[in-house]
């Protein structure tokens, strides 16, 4: 996959809208009930960075971005202000936060994750970007310093020696969203004063 690890500048994503999308088929049935499925298993992220745009300036770097990305062409990662921490947005990432796997004797590498709960439902949502400097690692409850490292274009975290069987792997960390453009052409609007603005751009979860 055509993919940029660079992330869109994060003084203009601050200010975007934009949050996860399902797709879920509805039919309603002749007396009035409904049948729902869900045609995606995972959701997908959806935003619209022209919300962030303030300054004439922003608007450039912008413009830049989108030329180096070649449109729609390159994905890059994108900080999600409303939910880039594997913590509460108030709290700081700890090494215990998410549990990524349980240890068998064999096995090394685990897949970053967070996991959505409610009530008793709960949805596990795969971190292939994390943040590099802030993942933290423990097993059974104790942060590992050293002994392990992570692939911060995947997610995978792979320890030197497997942990016994039954160890529980816990991690804790920052990520980004792997998204790309969602369109390729930007409709830039020069105002009397020419600071410019863009109606929209739309940009879109890259899922592989």
């Amino acid at each position: 996959m055509a993919f940029h690890e660079i992330r869109f500048p994060d003084d203009i994503s601050r200010g975007a809208r934009g949050g996860p999308e399902r797709r879920t088929q509805i039919v309603e049935l002749a007396s009035g009930d409904e049948e729902r499925n869900a045609s995606w298993a995972n959701s997908r992220r959806r935003y619209d960075a022209a919300y962030g745009i303030r300054r004439a300036d922003d608007l450039a770097a912008v413009v830049a971005f989108f030329e180096v990305r070649n449109g729609r062409l390159y994905g890059f990662r994108w900080k999600d202000w409303a939910d880039y921490k594997s913590c509460l947005p108030s709290g700081t990432p700890a090494a215990t936060d998410q549990t990524i796997g349980t240890g068998d004797g064999a096995t090394t590498g685990f897949q970053l994750v967070k996991v959505y709960a409610s009530g008793s439902q709960s949805w596990t949502r795969i971190i292939t970007k994390p943040v590099a400097g802030t993942v933290r690692v423990a097993i059974d409850g104790v942060e590992q310093t050293s002994g392990w490292s992570v692939d911060t274009t995947t997610g995978l975290v792979t320890l030197d020696t497997a942990p016994a069987a039954g160890a529980v792997i816990t991690a804790g960390f920052e990520f980004d969203v792997p998204v790309r453009f969602d369109t390729d052409t930007l409709d830039i609007t020069l105002d009397i004063e020419r600071l410019g603005s863009i109606t929209s751009i739309p940009l879109i979860e890259v899922r592989r």
